[in-house]
């Protein structure tokens, strides 16, 4: 007995042991991906405050955010949202029980289908932009030209889903082999090539936004073409084959993933659109606080959900394809307290200084205090719903890896429902800030009920240690307020100039802020605090530093 007791200890101590080791590849790989993403979400900024100086939240630019809107929509559609939940768990599988050849030729037939599926939606987009723009922006047909120039940039950036697609579908190769950083650096590219054109041809337009509009079609062109090379280097090269009849076998398997995951993606794309459509009904510029709002929102979402998000889904798609159900548990148990220890903090932030950083970022040229304003409200009412945003990101790469893609559509159903509800109710009182509260409010009911769900689906998930570095995240929040509330009562962000100094002070402020946090977490002996300091010393010092 002594001896079985001690083979099972020594067996639970390798388990324990290659756990993590999966967590930290998962988080390296994350690191990775939120380097990438930050780089891209800082020029995706420096694009916008391009774009705000030059438009501000006037016709021009509520026109190019709704033409800009359905090839984006169409794009998390076709491209990067279901093309990860279908590709990756199929092309995981393969990689895992077939050979490198047979995985190969899976990616040459699957980049043949969505070239010739995604050609078509581009040519069939072009065609109807004027009935996709009177559907989607109603209120735009009051004005013949801001209509009429909302369908010329539509039809200019339609290309841009072909583009993007086929980046998808590189990144998804590069990721189920472990190659995170070309992805990650490719759609910084997007946002140079976009802010370049701006620069370099806006003036010899007779529209100036029309340049907007040509960069984002090129940028989505740059960003499929940088990551090329990796692929080569891989041996994964993609081809165009003959089509053939019937379809490749893992091509009709990702079919079956695919139709449900587009479904349920487009529920969060309905959400969207309405949001648009009833926003073209409230006061000039309501459509682009709801964009620049979002765009703020998108930033430590981007960098630290979707980044783990992109991390955990090959390794969840591995333990899932050899049947290892308990280290899926951990891993999604790992991945949820570890996204809520990062968005819950930044969350609070974006709330206490949504003010001073609307203004230093956008508060320039056309974009004046009114707007300053109203974008601090949709700031204000998406940051309610950042953790929810951030664990549905966590939530349903578990469902893709299980390969049910089905579950995550009834919920989302359900959460549109609530949506369109909550939209019709608080956008009398609450205008814009209205629809945006009604956003977050859907996301919290659809994170809740997929949590739920998957709970009984997979069994025991560390409920006891999530909710315990939960509190704890939560009281380490705390030590935001004093420096967030003395910032927003100072009168320098009533008005434009001195902005270098704003900078230093802010930058300061949210420095102090976030020591505080992490303080208070050492304090609290937090397990996700020691866990990424002992990253960073084993990564940069060579050495470990273990919690007492």
């Amino acid at each position: 007995m002594e001896s079985q007791g001690k083979s099972l200890t020594e067996t639970e101590g390798k388990g324990l042991a290659a756990q993590t080791q999966v967590e930290k590849g998962i988080a390296g790989a994350a690191g990775i991906v939120a380097f990438g993403t930050l780089i891209s979400r800082i020029l995706g900024f420096v694009r916008d405050m391009v774009l705000a100086n030059l438009f501000g939240a006037t016709m021009a630019a509520d026109a190019f955010y709704v033409a800009f809107r359905i090839p984006n929509m169409l794009r998390e559609l076709f491209a990067e949202g279901s093309m990860s939940a279908a590709f990756i768990p199929v092309f995981t599988e393969y990689l895992a029980k077939k050979s490198r050849l047979e995985a190969k030729e899976l990616a040459s037939a699957a980049f043949t289908t969505l070239c010739l599926l995604v050609c078509g939606v581009v040519v069939l987009g072009i065609f109807l932009s004027p009935e996709i723009i009177r559907w989607i922006a109603p209120g735009f047909v009051r004005d013949p030209y801001q209509f009429s120039l909302t369908v010329a940039m539509t039809r200019i950036m339609f290309p841009f889903l072909l583009f993007i697609s086929l980046a998808a579908l590189a990144m998804g190769i590069l990721n189920s082999t472990r190659h995170f950083a070309p992805p990650a650096l490719a759609s910084g590219v997007f946002n140079v090539v976009s802010i370049l054109f701006v620069f370099g041809f806006t003036s010899f337009l007779p529209e100036p936004v029309y340049g907007a509009a040509i960069g984002v079609a090129l940028g989505g062109l740059a960003q499929f073409l940088i990551q090329v090379p990796a692929l080569y280097q891989e041996g994964l090269s993609l081809t165009f084959r003959k089509p053939v009849w019937p379809l490749h076998p893992g091509v009709v398997q990702m079919g079956r993933l695919l139709l449900p995951t587009t479904l349920g993606l487009s529920v969060t794309q309905i959400n969207v659109l309405v949001n648009t459509l009833l926003a073209s009904f409230l006061s000039a510029g309501s459509v682009s606080y709801l964009y620049y709002g979002m765009r703020l929102i998108h930033f430590p979402l981007g960098i630290f959900a979707v980044a783990l998000s992109t991390a955990l889904l090959p390794t969840l798609s591995t333990q899932a394809a050899i049947g290892e159900m308990e280290g899926l548990r951990k891993t999604f148990s790992f991945g949820l307290r570890l996204v809520f220890f990062i968005t819950f903090p930044a969350m609070m932030g974006l709330i206490f200084f949504r003010v001073p950083i609307v203004h230093l970022l956008f508060e320039h040229g056309e974009f004046g205090r009114v707007a300053t304003v109203g974008t601090a409200t949709a700031v204000l009412f998406y940051s309610i719903g950042l953790w929810a945003f951030a664990g549905i990101r966590i939530v349903v790469p578990v469902f893709y890896s299980l390969q049910d893609t089905k579950t995550p559509v009834k919920v989302g159903f359900v959460a549109m429902i609530a949506n369109l509800a909550l939209n019709m109710t608080l956008m009398g009182p609450l205008k814009h800030g209205g629809l945006a509260l009604a956003t977050s409010l859907s996301a919290i009911l659809n994170f809740s009920i997929l949590f739920f769900i998957l709970r009984r689906r997979i069994g025991r998930i560390d409920g006891k240690r999530i909710l315990n570095s939960h509190i704890k995240v939560i009281l380490a929040s705390l030590g935001l307020l004093p420096v967030s509330l003395w910032i927003n009562y100072q009168e320098m962000w009533l008005s434009p100039g001195n902005w270098t100094i704003k900078a230093v002070i802010l930058s300061i402020a949210i420095i102090i802020s976030a020591v505080s946090y992490f303080t208070i977490q050492a304090m609290l002996k937090s397990e996700e605090f020691h866990f990424i300091l002992n990253l960073i010393q084993n990564r940069f010092f060579k050495r470990t530093l273990r919690p007492k």
